[in-house]
């Protein structure tokens, strides 16, 4: 009860840019948590999609797996729909890498939205208190200016003392926001460096899969060219036993 007493205490003496601090640490709360939701909400689904396509995409069974990504709203579906919807139309990797590289550009800004607002708000709390401090301070001197001088140290040091305040509040409210900040910032980027991952992943299936089938095609021709070969050759060897009788006759004249 004694420390809540003292934090009423301490802001209510800090002055009028107290309050505005106050509403700049919530929007910053409420963003942060918004973003921190969001954030973990998108890795776990992220992965648990990722879990269910990888074995689809190692068996090479691709309309399943388009199936799967038109089911799920997760960025993973989003970013493996664009290279599954080439897939059947294309055979370069190159183009389907690139079909890949555009869905990340769309949901790269999705993920980084209002991130930045947070590290703003830090920005604007330290700032917001610097200035109630000054504003502060203004109003000690000027007040000092016409006292009494036995009383000017007392009213001066009192007038700081509550013009710090502002200060104080600002630092409270900007560091634990800017350490916030570069907490999203830093999951962020490791769902998007999972995406890559992702990205790179079913590239490779893909391409591996289009090998097998290039040389599932390939070996029927392959055992068709020997075939005529080995006819060729019989036939060859029949024909040759026919003229040996007329060699002979000739050698005998």
């Amino acid at each position: 009860m004694d420390f809540f007493n003292s934090v009423i205490a301490f802001f209510q003496t800090g002055g009028t840019f107290m309050y505005p601090i106050l509403v700049v640490a919530a929007l910053g709360v409420a963003v942060a948590t918004e973003r921190y939701i969001r954030l973990v909400y998108e890795r776990h689904t992220n992965r648990a999609m990722w879990d269910k396509l990888q074995p689809v995409l190692a068996s090479g069974d691709f309309d399943r797996a388009r199936n799967l990504v038109k089911q799920d709203d997760s960025s993973v579906s989003k970013v493996l729909a664009m290279g599954l919807a080439r897939q059947g139309t294309v055979r370069r990797r190159e183009d389907i890498e690139i079909a890949m590289e555009e869905s990340m550009m769309e949901i790269i800004p999705q993920l980084e939205k209002r991130t930045p607002y947070v590290a703003l708000f830090s920005n604007i709390a330290t700032l917001l208190g610097l200035l109630g401090t000054i504003m502060g301070l203004i109003e000690a001197f000027t007040a000092v200016a016409n006292a009494n001088p036995a009383e000017k140290a007392d009213l001066l040091s009192a007038s700081i003392s509550v013009a710090m305040n502002t200060t104080a509040f600002g630092l409270m409210t900007g560091i634990p926001l800017l350490i916030v900040h570069a907490f999203l910032n830093s999951l962020t980027g490791e769902i998007v460096d999972s995406l890559e991952m992702v990205s790179v992943k079913a590239l490779n299936h893909i391409s591996a899969s289009t090998r097998r089938r290039f040389q599932a095609e390939a070996a029927p021709v392959e055992t068709a060219e020997k075939g005529d070969e080995a006819t060729a050759d019989a036939e060859s060897e029949e024909v040759a036993p026919e003229a040996a009788p007329e060699d002979q006759q000739m050698e005998k004249a």
